[in-house]
């Protein structure tokens, strides 16, 4: 057994490691599709940056009754048609609603709908709530639903969530409280991607000046209501026009981030906090908290300590840190299985990782256990494949391609590689992954790799993933709808490169094929055929290492009452209470 110089070697290097490029960053940031993984992004988190509407007694969120939130990275976007991350989904949940939601067993849930049928296999008809105003005391009727998925769609957004939505050819206004989506295909998981955060409601009217704004600034002579026109019609002046406002559409609603939801946007300062307040003139039961603050604090002894003096309430904990939270007085740990992925990711568009047979020697250099019993303090499961148990299509009869050090070798020699070769290894610094990269990096030297590891800030992180400028990274993933088509065709599908998703750049017809398939497929145990036979492929294929499904880590006080984190990794704020 080495499992023990192992460690103590990743003891020693992750001591090398800080003296890497390191930026700020980290923590819970996975892509949600989200990096959770989840993830990619607008990576200016100045656009948004806001100090109207409140005084420094609010923003400061000092009083009994506003909440303090540590997170290890800062947001990325306010607009929920932009960035994948967890960080700004913890945020936007709570300015944004949807149509429909999902409970903790991940079954659909009334939202801004009050009823929905299935009129035929391609037309869905949603009756909406009446009574809700936006943030900035507007109505929400058909048309701003309508206005919002068009938008997502538009290529002038740029949107990674467009496959979310691409299969919708047609929203129609029925009524001021009825509409209907129609697709291009039956579309099964339809339900739970419109529950996911990138179908959160904007103001329509926000979404109107945002296009104005951007069509003045790009000098394009027309109006919002002859852009829809233009875009209704499609073709090639529609193509060029939206091309030139690519550059300055979305400014407006970063600036603006009016929704319906129980807490309302209140201030920012990029890189160090947001801050939401509670929204008098919600529909529903008004939120129990005056104010919420998500604090940037990327180092996590920093987090620990915000805990521990009470300066945070709530606050994103390393697994190492779990029983120092559980054996202090005055907080405690929330720990909640995920439905998300940690993985070692290749770009296969590079040499060596072009070649199977690298990438599958890698797999089988790699120990899972070693790194979830070493580095993650045994919090998780390993992962065979990227889907994880509890998600609909999750096959445990796929197996994955385990540890075999020796067959490793063999598989390099085979490849031309038996003298190694050198590459680069990217993480942000969160401290799991900065130690899941030093592993690797002492695991591979074994094999004459030289994997020299380097540390971005997070929204850098995201946006040169997403062009492919890097070798091999560490990230996460988290499937967020429940349903396997989130969770693979993002990762995998040929048209989900960047920062859609597939920052492995993986391109292989068979998988698209059966991608394809399984979300037009309306018969269940067909889906959950067509999903193991994607699985067993994609552990041919061997995109990725998998390396586990982690629990997620919350540290709380114990005068948290109400408080808890979901499957997705996302805090549940509204009925919070704060006993001082």
């Amino acid at each position: 057994m080495k499992s023990n110089k192992t460690l103590w070697l990743v003891a020693a290097m992750l001591v090398l490691s800080l003296f890497l490029a390191a930026c700020a960053g980290g923590g819970s940031d996975d892509e949600d599709g989200s990096s959770d993984e989840g993830s990619s992004e607008d990576s200016s988190s100045d656009e948004g940056s806001s100090d109207e509407g409140s005084s420094d007694e609010e923003a400061s969120g000092s009083g009994g009754n506003d909440l303090e939130v540590a997170m290890g990275a800062d947001i990325v976007s306010l607009d929920p048609h932009g960035n994948n991350d967890v960080p700004s989904s913890n945020v936007r949940s709570n300015i944004y609603e949807t149509l429909v939601t999902q409970n903790e067993d991940m079954e659909i849930q009334e939202g801004l709908a009050t009823d929905w049928e299935q009129v035929d296999d391609t037309t869905w008809s949603f009756t909406l709530r009446e009574g809700v105003q936006f943030h900035d005391g507007t109505e929400f009727t058909a048309s701003a639903v309508k206005a919002n998925l068009e938008r997502v769609l538009d290529p002038a957004q740029a949107s990674p969530r467009t496959f979310l939505y691409e299969m919708i050819t047609d929203v129609s206004v029925e009524g001021d409280y009825e509409v209907q989506i129609t697709t291009e295909y039956p579309f099964a998981p339809l339900l739970a991607h419109l529950a996911h955060d990138a179908g959160g409601m904007i103001s329509e009217e926000v979404i109107t000046a945002d296009y104005e704004n951007a069509l003045s600034e790009a000098e394009v002579d027309m109006s919002v209501d002859e852009y829809y026109e233009l875009r209704a019609e499609g073709g090639d002046e529609f193509e060029e026009v939206s091309g030139e406002i690519t550059e300055t559409v979305g400014t407006h609603v970063q600036e603006n981030p009016y929704g319906t939801g129980y807490y309302q946007f209140d201030s920012r300062s990029s890189g160090e906090s947001t801050t939401l307040t509670r929204y008098e003139d919600y529909w529903g039961d008004n939120a129990t908290l005056d104010s919420v603050t998500f604090k940037v604090v990327p180092e996590p002894g920093a987090r620990m300590a915000e805990l521990e003096t009470g300066d945070s309430h709530v606050a994103d904990i390393t697994p190492t840190q779990k029983s120092s939270v559980e054996e202090a007085e005055g907080i405690r740990v929330e720990q909640e299985p995920s439905v998300s992925l940690s993985y070692i990711g290749f770009n296969m568009q590079k040499e060596p990782f072009d070649n199977k047979k690298v990438r599958q020697a890698i797999n089988l250099a790699i120990n899972q256990e070693e790194i979830i019993d070493g580095i993650y303090q045994g919090n998780g499961t390993v992962a065979t494949g990227p889907i994880a148990p509890g998600v609909f299509g999750y096959d445990d009869s796929v197996e994955g391609l385990g540890h075999e050090p020796d067959r490793a070798q063999e598989l390099l020699n085979e490849a031309g590689y038996e003298d190694g070769f050198e590459t680069t290894l990217w993480t942000n610094d969160n401290e799991s992954r900065v130690e899941t990269a030093v592993y690797v990096q002492d695991k591979l030297s074994e094999y004459n790799i030289d994997v020299e590891v380097e540390e971005l800030e997070w929204g850098t992180y995201l946006e040169r993933t997403a062009n492919g400028e890097h070798d091999m990274f560490v990230l996460g993933w988290s499937t967020v709808t429940g349903d396997p088509d989130y969770g693979l065709y993002a990762l995998f599908h040929s048209s989900a490169q960047g920062s859609t998703g597939n920052r492995s750049f993986v391109e292989n017809e068979e998988l698209d094929q059966l991608l394809d398939e399984g979300r037009r497929e309306t018969d269940e145990e067909a889906r959950k055929e067509i999903y193991s036979e994607a699985q067993e492929l994609l552990a041919d294929i061997a995109p990725m290492v998998y390396i586990h499904h982690q629990d997620h880590l919350k540290g709380a006080s114990e005068n948290l009452e109400n408080y808890s984190v979901d499957p997705l990794g996302i805090h549940q704020l509204k009925n919070v209470e704060i006993n001082n």
